[in-house]
């Protein structure tokens, strides 16, 4: 079991190509979901589950945590220096106890309109990170052309 580092998803990059994911306006929602170092999740990694690989508790739970995670913002496109960029806002959730290895941002409304748990990426935050009656805050990286979580060079 394990969580591959910061995975673009192999059936991501094909739906770009099939126009099944809009960063550009608020038709498609995009959601991350938690995962403890028990989850199998990488590059072909297709869908959220809430036991990826067939582990056990793979998903994070805690009450103040839902399954399938939570909803994010995001930031829009920019293009600068022949580079595409979308990134989200940081995200948190609070009044939780849990520990978390990684997450997985999915896309819920692709083709169409249709709900759907399409994957997008894959975050490993490098080790096991908790909060503890607390907050638990994913922080995004800048909205540059160096630094946003997703770039097309």
């Amino acid at each position: 079991m394990a969580i591959t580092t910061n995975a673009i998803c192999d059936s991501f990059k094909k739906e770009l190509l099939q126009g099944k994911h809009d960063f550009d306006t608020s038709s498609d929602t995009y959601k991350l979901a938690m995962y403890t170092s028990s989850a199998t999740l990488g590059k072909s990694t297709e869908n959220y589950s809430t036991n990826p690989g067939g582990g056990s508790n793979t998903e994070v739970t805690s009450s103040g945590y839902t399954a399938g995670g939570k909803a994010l913002v995001n930031q829009g496109v920019k293009m600068s220096s022949s580079v595409a960029i979308t990134n989200f806002a940081n995200l948190s959730f609070t009044g939780v106890t849990l520990t978390a290895r990684g997450a997985l941002i999915y896309n819920t409304t692709t083709n169409g309109g249709s709900n759907t748990t399409d994957a997008v990426c894959v975050l490993d935050f490098g080790g096991d990170k908790t909060a503890t009656a607390g907050t638990f805050t994913i922080q995004f990286p800048a909205f540059t052309t160096s630094a946003a979580i997703l770039r097309l060079t």
